[in-house]
């Protein structure tokens, strides 16, 4: 993507491509109902976040429509000198992870399906962790 497109300073660069997702999801790929590049303010440690968007029955003519219930992922921006070692990281181990919560997301109950929740992954001095706020 040429980087006047890509609105990110030339410091911050995504560490992932669409092609790094669809590769590692294959067929999960087909639940995402968003698949976002961020590029607002810094996130801090976070490089990779999914969302469960649940459908909201309560609000009659004001809920979610349903094409946008499903999976949302956001790539978050890194600096532009540690993308390429970030990249490893998160192909390694964090998209394994990202298709292991999608997989249980599309095959959970439906009092999980009808609640939101999101999963974050943070590199941190080069440890990656998850983190799921319900």
């Amino acid at each position: 993507m040429p980087a006047r497109n890509r609105r990110l300073p030339r410091h911050r660069a995504w560490p992932l491509t669409t092609t790094d997702i669809n590769e590692s999801l294959g067929s999960c790929m087909s639940r995402v109902t968003d698949l976002r590049f961020l590029t607002g303010h810094d996130s801090g440690t976070i490089v990779l976040g999914a969302e469960w968007v649940a459908p909201n029955p309560r609000n009659y003519g004001r809920g979610i429509h349903p094409d946008m219930v499903g999976i949302r992922i956001d790539v978050h921006p890194v600096d532009a000198s540690e993308r390429a070692a970030v990249r490893a990281v998160l192909r390694a181990h964090a998209l394994p992870q990202l298709h292991e919560w999608i997989t249980q997301a599309i095959t959970a109950d439906e009092t999980w399906q009808l609640t939101p929740h999101q999963h974050y992954w943070r590199l941190t001095d080069g440890c990656l962790t998850q983190h799921d706020d319900a």
